[in-house]
């Protein structure tokens, strides 16, 4: 072969363009013996790629398949499942029956007081806000006395 040839082959191997057939023409080249001098650090490229191709996997590779551990995986999801929609269902239920239990009084004598101690103890949070403002009150007619405008 020429040389120009195989130098013009090399370089579409190596940008990847070769087709099988320029691939064996590389490789029955380089496994000569006449390889030109300035691409014999090639020849061990392509002496591994035809070894590599002598090589057999003989080890065998089993199969087989844990159907155990898979069964044992749905059985654990599906209670999974269960445990999430039981819980949902009694957590939802206890929150109704707490909604529809506010503010029903079986009688009316018992809503009234329940009323009454409503407004009582908001009468006293209000009383102790006015004594606050009193106090503020009298601070700034002190605070005038001392600094006349």
């Amino acid at each position: 072969m020429e040389y120009n040839n195989i130098d013009q082959l090399l370089e579409k191997y190596f940008e990847g363009q070769t087709s099988i057939i320029e691939e064996k023409q590389l490789t029955n080249y380089f496994s000569s013996t006449n390889v030109a001098q300035h691409l014999e650090h090639y020849k061990p490229i392509f002496e591994y790629y035809s070894l590599s191709k002598q090589q057999n996997f003989t080890q065998e590779i089993s199969l087989k398949t844990k159907n155990r551990n898979i069964m044992w995986l749905s059985i654990a999801a599906s209670v999974l499942v269960l445990l999430g929609v039981g819980t949902f269902y009694v957590l939802n239920n206890q929150q109704l029956e707490i909604e529809q239990g506010l503010g029903t009084f079986k009688t009316p004598e018992i809503a009234f007081q329940e009323t009454q101690k409503a407004l009582q103890m908001l009468s006293q949070n209000v009383n102790i806000g006015i004594e606050s403002v009193s106090y503020i009150r009298e601070f700034e007619e002190t605070k005038n006395k001392i600094f006349i405008k």
